[in-house]
């Protein structure tokens, strides 16, 4: 039973399965075609006539842009082909052989690389075989990490656009042996790069005369055009950089009372410090133009450091010394006056009614004054007074002169006197207190005066060099000259 079923698989297996002459006829066509064949011979019939090179790629996925080395890494899949007059057949005297798989070391093949290749192997391509029909075209299609130098221009960065060169051409045959051809580049299985964008791909075709050639050097350039996704940047960079200069501004609104203003901005100087070092990593080190983001940068760094300055001139305003200097009559007249009224600022119990105050501190005055001369020891031992008031003119201190003297009395006695020194000396006391201490509310109006015009004027230079700066980029110069069109 097992032989049976054996026989059946045999006969089916002999009826499906066609004879295949690939195999001798493969092998009779390799013997012949290498009877006389040199790899070392450029494969064309007339020496003096160039062979034509097509030259094209696949770009499969963008690896990796080094802006601070200046290099692409590019993953590629080149395409060349040519036509080899010492490698073609005719098909029907060979059945089933419709191509050879040649390796690249056992034929011709032109000598392409990648002119501004920074690997240190230079050529980076794998050696596949090369595919050859029976007219002799031969194609050849080797990938390849490609690591190429790149001008990258960080003027824009982050919102920056680059253009990467690839430079194929032969590196020993001029244009009078071996003439390139260019293929359009193909991006259809291209892997979408989390950083860049790729905008387009095109490719040229350049010949080139050195001086020691009289004959032109051909190449076949490839251009990537790429733009910077600015996500990634603009979460970790430009929104911290936005957060910490808006910070600086809290500043001045900060109680000087509340010793904090000095530290905050220093604090906030430092941390955008610490954020220019995170670009400076990245940037390459080039002095032919400065990125856009270290510009901002270096902007809202000098606008931290000048609110510092003016903090600090906020705390000699603040805590200035009422025994020192007295407050120019042009900075009373400028703080005080015209920049209080621009921002609406009013000095604290400037509503109340002032007269009131003062009659009411003339009356008091008065009362104790009338206390003292009414007092026991201001009369006489048989009940008249030895003092009389003498009530002095509007602001000025009321006087106590003494009576027409009894003649029973011998004099004012030294009591009284002593009692009206310490009286006049209590009074003077109170006197100069009131008046430091309106100096210094004087000093602390003007250095809020002076805190609420900074707040201001911060606020308006951290918008607008904002704007200025990061709007300048010809990424939004476009779209908004698109949406002007529209």
């Amino acid at each position: 039973m097992e032989l049976l079923h054996f026989a059946l698989v045999v006969a089916v297996a002999a009826c499906t399965v066609k004879e295949s002459h690939q195999g001798p006829n493969q092998r009779r066509l390799l013997k012949e075609l290498f009877t006389s064949y040199n790899r070392l011979e450029r494969p064309v019939l007339n020496d003096s006539q160039p062979l034509t090179v097509s030259i094209g790629l696949n770009l499969m996925q963008i690896l990796d842009v080094d802006e601070k080395n200046q290099v692409l890494t590019t993953n590629i899949w080149l395409q060349l082909g040519w036509n080899d007059n010492f490698l073609q057949w005719n098909p029907e005297e060979y059945p089933g052989v419709a191509n050879i798989r040649f390796p690249e070391n056992l034929i011709w093949k032109p000598d392409i690389l990648l002119y501004n290749s920074a690997d240190e192997r230079f050529d980076t391509t794998f050696h596949t075989n090369i595919l050859v029909n029976s007219s002799g075209n031969c194609d050849y299609i080797p990938p390849g990490i490609f690591k190429s130098t790149c001008s990258i221009d960080v003027r824009w960065f982050p919102f920056d656009v680059q253009r990467c060169d690839l430079k194929f051409g032969s590196w020993t045959h001029g244009g009078w042996l071996l003439d390139l051809k260019m293929i359009e580049p193909d991006i259809t299985h291209y892997t979408p790069n989390g950083e860049w964008d790729l905008i387009e791909v095109t490719g040229k075709r350049n010949d080139i005369v050195y001086e020691c050639c009289a004959e032109p050097y051909p190449d076949i350039t490839f251009t990537l055009v790429l733009q910077r996704r600015t996500l990634y940047y603009g979460l970790n960079l430009l929104i911290p950089c936005v957060l910490i200069s808006t910070m600086a501004l809290l500043v001045f609104l900060l109680p000087a009372d509340s010793g904090e203003k000095i530290t905050l901005g220093i604090t906030v100087l430092l941390s955008l410090t610490v954020l220019m070092l995170l670009v400076a990593e990245i940037m390459p080190p080039t002095s032919i133009s400065v990125p856009l983001i270290a510009q901002y940068f270096a902007t809202t760094l000098v606008i931290v450091g000048v609110s510092v300055i003016a903090t600090v001139l906020v705390l000699q305003f603040h805590h200035h010394d009422p025994n020192g200097s007295k407050m120019p009559k042009w900075t009373r007249v400028f703080l005080l006056n015209w920049c209080a009224w621009f921002l609406r600022m009013k000095r604290p119990g400037e509503d109340k009614d002032h007269s009131a105050c003062h009659n009411k501190g003339e009356r008091s005055s008065l009362s104790s004054m009338e206390l003292i001369a009414s007092s026991p020891a201001s009369q006489s031992t048989n009940g008249k007074a030895l003092y009389g008031r003498l009530p002095g003119h509007a602001g000025e201190e009321v006087k106590l002169l003494p009576k027409a003297q009894d003649p029973s009395v011998g004099g004012v006695e030294p009591a009284l006197a002593k009692i009206l020194e310490e009286v006049h000396h209590i009074a003077k006391r109170f006197h100069d207190q009131d008046e430091n201490e309106s100096v210094c509310n004087e000093w602390k109006f003007a250095a809020a005066v002076i805190d609420r015009l900074c707040l201001i004027a911060f606020s308006i230079v951290t918008i607008l060099c904002t704007i200025g700066i990061l709007m300048s980029s010809p990424k939004y110069v476009k779209a908004l000259s698109k949406d002007i069109s529209n």
